[in-house]
């Protein structure tokens, strides 16, 4: 018979003190009893070592916490055998302040200057946080870079054109899939250090462009039933179920991007109009009608399905604790895991529903124009690629092939 009743182990040593307050905080996580002893008895046995090493909790820092998982695989444990497992203990413990804080970054004259460029896209671009990082992450190269050569000195105001398209090419060699991203990223921060002072002359446009055709490809949208096998997939009977279904809905339905999906909260949906407040890229919020499908499927969710401890406003919630709100990563993940049970050849990501949704439109006789306003797209230029799906339309334009028609 299956074990169903937790086994709590008694925690002696230096851990002792926490131990009742680990185990409220890690309920209040969300974490299942049975889960949270495997944790207690984590922390029972990191404690008896911790006797055996003569440490304290101060003494816990990331060294430490290694020796001790060495100290645990020679022994022959099957489980816990790295220190991620030791996270919600070391968490706890140094929100209390009884365990040191990891290591920051070194403060350098990159570090400075990209934290600079962060608050710049954030406050003065209005980019959403996960964009900053992103940009933040894709610039630092070329600044660490710079700086390795002039002894951690970036003297940025003697940069050059040629600098640039140099570290560029480089970049494109090294990483031809990233390249458009990185060329986006280095002429953000050019045009940051021009506004900064630091450059007396913009070098935005020194940044060569990337290879690449705008509007070559066409849009990756799924078939009618495949969206409904996906759809189908999603167990109506389980908790995980029905929240995979009201994401899915809203993606393929409303065309919702993975971030805006993530990022939908408990009061941006007004029932009563039968509205979302959809908040999407630059902090742009816009209202949009909420159709009864996707309506019924959000309120199965919240009324039988999202965690009454959840520790986040946010509508769709983590299915394993931390019970905290669902990344955008969690979302794609949803996304895939519904094709794989659909049998659609993947990969499937989030945005191919928002083709989808798009696709539906066109094949219902939406014009470009309506959907743009439903994408919410910034410009029409965006729009025109779903031209090139609308064979209906577009076969008018063809030229006849020559000698059609003719007798042979």
């Amino acid at each position: 018979m299956a074990k169903t009743k937790p086994c709590w182990a008694e925690v002696t040593g230096p851990l002792a003190e926490y131990a009742d307050g680990f185990r409220d905080e890690l309920f209040r996580l969300g974490y299942t009893p049975l889960t949270a002893a495997c944790q207690l008895r984590l922390a029972a046995h990191l404690s008896r070592w911790m006797t055996a090493e003569g440490f304290g909790t101060q003494d816990l820092d990331m060294p430490a916490a290694e020796r001790y998982f060495a100290a645990r695989r020679s022994a022959g444990y099957a489980n816990e055998r790295t220190v991620e497992a030791l996270g919600p203990m070391l968490g706890y413990l140094r929100r209390l302040g009884a365990a040191p804080l990891p290591p920051g970054e070194p403060v350098t004259e990159a570090s400075l200057l990209l934290d600079r460029f962060a608050a710049y896209l954030a406050s003065e671009r209005g980019l959403a946080p996960r964009t900053v990082d992103l940009n933040v992450r894709l610039a630092r190269p070329f600044l660490h870079q710079r700086a390795l050569g002039r002894g951690g000195c970036l003297d940025l105001g003697q940069l050059t054109a040629a600098e640039v398209r140099a570290f560029v090419l480089d970049q494109a060699r090294k990483r031809p899939r990233s390249a458009k991203r990185v060329v986006t990223a280095l002429r953000s921060l050019l045009r940051f250090l021009h506004v900064d002072g630091i450059l007396a002359v913009s070098l935005a446009g020194a940044v060569p462009s990337p290879a690449g055709h705008a509007l070559a490809g066409l849009p990756r949208a799924l078939e009618p039933g495949q969206v409904a096998a996906m759809l189908d997939s999603c167990d109506p009977a389980t908790a995980t179920g029905r929240r995979d279904r009201a994401v899915l809905l809203l993606l393929s339905r409303m065309g919702l991007r993975a971030g805006e999906a993530a990022g939908l909260g408990l009061e941006d949906i007004d029932w009563r109009r039968g509205e979302i407040t959809v908040r999407g890229k630059g902090g742009r919020l816009d209202r949009l009608p909420l159709p009864a499908d996707v309506g019924t499927a959000i309120v199965a969710y919240l009324r039988d399905g999202r965690p009454s401890g959840a520790l986040d406003r946010t509508v769709f919630i983590a299915a394993q604790a931390p019970r905290e709100a669902l990344a955008y990563t969690g979302i794609t993940t949803i996304v895939a895991g519904a094709a794989a049970r659909a049998g659609v050849p993947g990969p499937v990501h989030a945005h191919r529903l928002r083709h989808s949704a798009a696709t539906a439109m066109l094949r219902g006789g939406g014009s470009l124009t309506e959907i743009g306003q439903a994408l919410r797209h910034a410009r029409p230029a965006t729009t025109a690629i779903y031209a090139k799906a609308d064979i209906g339309a577009l076969r008018p334009l063809g030229r006849p092939w020559p000698g059609e028609g003719k007798p042979a």
